[in-house]
C-alpha cells in the first residue's frame, strides 16, 4: 500500500452526472476549519500572505466547499476544501483589513458521502503525507460513515480505504512517528498487526525518540501465534484437504505476509491422521512406528539409530550397494515432492510415499550391514511430506564365537584387516657402533637423500603424494620414526562438524575408491603411486592437499588472518564457487537467526515481507528453496571479495527502479489525486 489506485470506471454510454450544489454567502467569523480536513493540522506554509495579498486585491475567486457544524465546539460552518484561503483571510482579518462580517461565498455539502468526496480538493495542490490521509480516514469512520460510503465517494477500492481505516487504529503516537519519519509505512503496518495498544505504544514511543524501530519484536510475538502454509505439515496436507477437514484460513489485510492458519490443532490432526495411514503399510509388516508432529517419542533404550555412513565403514561392494540405494531414495523422494505439490491423485502420492519409505528402510539395513529395521520415527517434513528415521536393536558386545561347527553366523562376518607388503629394508651397522656415531651415520644418510630428491622432481612428488596417502587415507604411519618423511598432515575432521556430501564427501568417495585400488594393487604405498600415469598422480596429490585443507575459526576472536589469506589466493588459483555443487540446506542454515535467514532473502534478492511471518522452520525451508532455485550461497562461503568498491555502485545505479512499487516507504506524497481521479469524484459523490 505504496500508493492509492483509484479505480476509475471505463467510458461508456452512461450520461454524465450534473450536480446542482448549494451556494451560499455566510460571515468569515462564522467559518471554521473541518477537523477532517487531510491538512488540518499542518501550520500555515509560506505563500499563505501571497494568498492574502491576491484575495485583497481580487477578492475571493474560489468557492470553498464546507458542511455544517456539529455541536457547540464548531463553528456554524466548516470548510473541507479551502483551509490555505481560510488562512489567507484569517491574515487579512489580524491585520484590520477585513472585520468578521466579511462576506465569503461558499458550497454547502449535507451529504456524508459528497463531504467525503469534497476532502479531496484539498489534495489536488500538493501530495499530502499519508499519516494526514490515515487521520482523516478515522475521522469520516467516526462521524458514522461505513467503509463502502468513503470508498464510493473517494473513488477508491474497499480494501485499499479498509488499509487506512487499519492504520487509523493505531495510537496518535504512532501516526506521530510515521509522519516525522521515525517509522516507515511498511513498519506502520507492522505495528498495525500487534494485538496489543500498550505494546503499541511502547514500540513507538522508542521509535519517536530516534531508536529505531523494534522490527524484530513484532515479529517474534506474531510467530508465536501464527501457522502459516508453509509449515512442515503442509506439504503432506494440502490447502484443500485442511479446508475440507474444517480448517480456516485469515488471509493479511495488507496483502504482504503469508495466511495465516487458523485451526493448527486441527492441522496436525490431519497430517496424523493421514501419516498413520502410511505408518499401517509398514506396521502390518512388523515394524514399529511412532508418527509425531510435535515432541520425540519416548523410545526404548536398547534401540540404536540408523543413520549416514562414512566412506572406509564398509567394504567396496557394501558401499556400492549402499551409494546405489541412497541414489534410489533420493530420486523417489523427489517423486513423492513432486506428487504432493501437484496435489491431483492422493492415492498416487501415497503410493509415492510408500515407495520412498521403503527405499530409506533399504539404505539403512545395507548401511548397517544387514542389521534389521525394527522401530520407525515419522516427522513432517518439506517438500516430501514425512521424514523417517529407521532404529534397529543394539548389538551386543563382542564375545568368544560359540558358533556351531556348520551353523551359519547370524552376520557375515568381516575379513581380517589388510595388512600392506613391505619392502626389504638394509639392517643397519650396529657392531661397535654407539649411539652418536649411529646418530651421525643418519644425519649425513638423511641429508644425501634429501639431495638426491631435490635433484629428482618425479621421485620427490611420488614420495610426497606416498606420505599424503598413508597419513590421510590409510592413516597409518603416523608418528615421525614410522616414516622417512617427516611431513606431517591431518585431514579435516572438526568434532561437531558434519560432511557434506557434494562437497567434502565427493572427495572423501573418490580417496576411499583409491584405497580400495590400492589394496587390490598388492604393491606399496610408494610402488603403487609410482606406476600411476601422472595425471592419476596430479589428481590423487590435489584430492590429498585438498582433504587436508582447514580454515575453520572455532570463535570470532580467534581469526586466522594468515591462513584467510592464503584460502583467498587459493580460491582465486583454482576459481572456487561453492554454488556448483552446493546451496545453503537445512542444516546450515538452522544455525542462522531469523534476521540473518531473513537477510540471506534481501542479499539473494528474494525479499518478501510474508517471509517475516513465518516461524523459523519455515523460514529455513524458504531460504533453502530460493538459495537452490537461484544457485546462490552466502559471499562469506566464497573466500573472495570485490577488489573494486566502484563495481557495486554502478550495479546499483544500473538496476532500473519502478517509480511506483520502489518509492520511499515513509509515506510522504502518497496519497495524490490524478485528472482520472477527479474525473471519477462526481458519479462517486452523486
Amino acid at each position: 500500500m505504496t500508493d492509492l489506485v483509484p479505480v476509475i470506471t471505463p467510458l461508456d454510454d452512461t450520461p454524465a452526472v450534473v450536480v446542482e450544489r448549494q451556494e451560499r454567502t455566510i460571515r468569515l467569523g462564522d467559518l471554521g476549519i473541518a477537523p477532517e480536513n487531510l491538512r488540518f493540522n499542518e501550520p500555515p506554509d509560506d505563500d499563505i500572505p501571497t494568498l492574502a495579498a491576491t484575495i485583497k486585491a481580487a477578492g475571493q475567486l474560489q468557492r470553498l466547499t464546507v458542511r455544517p457544524g456539529r455541536g457547540k465546539k464548531e463553528q456554524p460552518w466548516m470548510a473541507l476544501d479551502g483551509r490555505r484561503r481560510r488562512l489567507a483571510l484569517n491574515l487579512l482579518l489580524e491585520a484590520g483589513v477585513i472585520d468578521d462580517d466579511y462576506p465569503v461565498t461558499v458550497y454547502v455539502e449535507t451529504d456524508p458521502a459528497r463531504q467525503a468526496a469534497a476532502l479531496l480538493l484539498t489534495n489536488t495542490a500538493a501530495p499530502v503525507h499519508v499519516a494526514d490521509v490515515v487521520v482523516a480516514i478515522g475521522r469520516m469512520l467516526k462521524t458514522k460513515l461505513t467503509i463502502p460510503v468513503i470508498a464510493r465517494a473517494l473513488g477508491y477500492a474497499e480494501i485499499e480505504i479498509k488499509r487506512l481505516a487499519a492504520l487509523a487504529a493505531l495510537p496518535p503516537i504512532a501516526i506521530s512517528a510515521l509522519k516525522a519519519g521515525r517509522m516507515t509505512l511498511k513498519q506502520a503496518r507492522l505495528l498495525a498487526r500487534m494485538p496489543n495498544a500498550d505494546e503499541q505504544v511502547e514500540i513507538a514511543e522508542v521509535a519517536l525518540s530516534g531508536h529505531g524501530f523494534q522490527d524484530w519484536r513484532i515479529v517474534e510475538r506474531l510467530d508465536a501465534s501464527r501457522v502459516t502454509p508453509h509449515d512442515r505439515r503442509c506439504a503432506l496436507v494440502g490447502e484443500a484437504a485442511y479446508a475440507a477437514a474444517g480448517g480456516r484460513t485469515e488471509v493479511d489485510l495488507f496483502g504482504e505476509l503469508a495466511p495465516v492458519l487458523l485451526d493448527p490443532d486441527l492441522l496436525t490432526e490431519t497430517w496424523l491422521k493421514r501419516a498413520r495411514s502410511l505408518a499401517a503399510v509398514f506396521e502390518a509388516e512388523g515394524i514399529a512406528v511412532h508418527v509425531t508432529a510435535g515432541h520425540e517419542p519416548d523410545l526404548p533404550e536398547d534401540l540404536e539409530a540408523l543413520g549416514y555412513v562414512y566412506g572406509g565403514v564398509l567394504h567396496d561392494e557394501e558401499m556400492a550397494r549402499y551409494r546405489a540405494q541412497r541414489d534410489v531414495w533420493r530420486e523417489r523422494a523427489e517423486v513423492a515432492g513432486q506428487a504432493l505439490a501437484e496435489a491431483s491423485d492422493p492415492e498416487a502420492a501415497d503410493a509415492a510415499l510408500v515407495a520412498m519409505i521403503r527405499a530409506k528402510i533399504e539404505v539403512d539395513q545395507i548401511g548397517s550391514v544387514g542389521r534389521v529395521v525394527t522401530t520407525m520415527v515419522m516427522s513432517p517434513a518439506s517438500p516430501m511430506g514425512v521424514e523417517v528415521r529407521c532404529y534397529a536393536p543394539e548389538e551386543p558386545e563382542a564375545e568368544a564365537d560359540d558358533t556351531v561347527e556348520g551353523e551359519a553366523p547370524t552376520r557375515p562376518v568381516a575379513p581380517p584387516a589388510y595388512i600392506p607388503p613391505e619392502v626389504e629394508a638394509p639392517e643397519p651397522e650396529t657392531d661397535g657402533v654407539n649411539h652418536a656415531l649411529h646418530a651421525v651415520r643418519t644425519d649425513v644418510a638423511s641429508r644425501g637423500l634429501i639431495r638426491a630428491l631435490a635433484d629428482d622432481p618425479g621421485a620427490a612428488l611420488v614420495a610426497l603424494i606416498a606420505r599424503l596417502f598413508t597419513l590421510l587415507v590409510l592413516r597409518v604411519h603416523v608418528a615421525r620414526s614410522d616414516s622417512a618423511l617427516a611431513i606431517l598432515a591431518t585431514g579435516f575432521n572438526p568434532p561437531g562438524g558434519r560432511m557434506i556430501e557434494t562437497l567434502d564427501g565427493e572427495v572423501r568417495q573418490r580417496l576411499d575408491q583409491r584405497r580400495a585400488t590400492w589394496e587390490a594393487s598388492g604393491e606399496t604405498v610408494i610402488a603403487w603411486i609410482h606406476a600411476l600415469p601422472h595425471g592419476e598422480k596430479m589428481a590423487l596429490l590435489a584430492e590429498l592437499t585438498a582433504i587436508s585443507l582447514d580454515v575453520r575459526e572455532e570463535r570470532t576472536t580467534l581469526i586466522r588472518r594468515r591462513a584467510r589469506a592464503e584460502a583467498a589466493e587459493l580460491a582465486a588459483l583454482c576459481g572456487a564457487d561453492i554454488t556448483l555443487h552446493w546451496t545453503p540446506d537445512a542444516p546450515f542454515l538452522q544455525s542462522h537467526s531469523k534476521p540473518l535467514l531473513l537477510a540471506m532473502l534481501t542479499d539473494m534478492g528474494a525479499e518478501d515481507l510474508r517471509a517475516t511471518s513465518l516461524k523459523k522452520t519455515e523460514l529455513v525451508d524458504w531460504v533453502a528453496e530460493q538459495a537452490a532455485s537461484r544457485s546462490w550461497a552466502p559471499i562469506g562461503l566464497s573466500w573472495a571479495g570485490s577488489d573494486d568498491p566502484e563495481a557495486s555502485d554502478g550495479e546499483e545505479e544500473a538496476e532500473p527502479v519502478d517509480e511506483l512499487d520502489d518509492a520511499p516507504d515513509d509515506g510522504a506524497g502518497a496519497f495524490a489525486v490524478t485528472h482520472a481521479g477527479e474525473a471519477a469524484l462526481a458519479p462517486a459523490a452523486a
